[in-house]
């Protein structure tokens, strides 16, 4: 029995201090250069709808459901998702827009895991003709989820998708 208590308090004190160093927050973001004017660029961005053509994730479910809410392109609106596993249930509400700068959103992910996150479409001028355009998100890791972000690098894993859908909006850009 004593055996048992000292290995029950070796895990405790193993996921207290696992949690204590395990990253609190993340943050992923991605860049390109869309040979386009800003104006133009930003006014495709600012539409959540867009998203349906360059997002990786409607790629991964052509066929899922979604609802939207409100007007898009302004500050309320909101698409919900319900797809497969690979993109799961959630929906994402324009938060913020500062024209021709940027267009923020909160994102709210229901399945298969509950969190939230901030993320944000940024443009500036690159060069005359030219916008970069940043895409990323950012939130908060809670405990004991923090600890699994030990093991999960979500940089190296979502910043591959934001770098296809970038690379998917520049196509799309580049050929109107």
């Amino acid at each position: 029995m004593t055996i048992l208590l000292y290995v029950l308090g070796i895990l405790v004190l193993l996921f207290i201090l696992l949690a204590l160093f395990a990253p609190k927050s993340y943050k992923v973001e991605r860049s390109i250069v869309i040979n386009k004017p800003l104006p133009e660029v930003f006014i495709y961005l600012k539409h959540i709808k867009n998203q349906d053509f360059w997002s990786p994730w409607k790629k991964r479910d052509p066929q899922m459901k979604q609802e939207f809410i409100g007007t898009d392109g302004e500050i309320g609106f909101i698409a919900k998702w319900e797809g497969n596993k690979a993109v799961g249930v959630g929906e994402q509400e324009i938060t913020s827009i500062v024209d021709n700068e940027r267009v923020e959103a909160r994102l709210r992910f229901f399945k298969p895991w509950k969190s939230e996150s901030d993320a944000i479409t940024k443009v500036e001028v690159a060069e005359e003709g030219k916008t970069k355009v940043t895409w990323g998100f950012s939130g908060q890791n809670k405990v004991p989820a923090n600890i699994f972000m030990l093991l999960y690098n979500v940089d190296k894993h979502v910043g591959k998708d934001f770098e296809e859908g970038l690379g998917s909006l520049k196509e799309i850009l580049e050929s109107n």
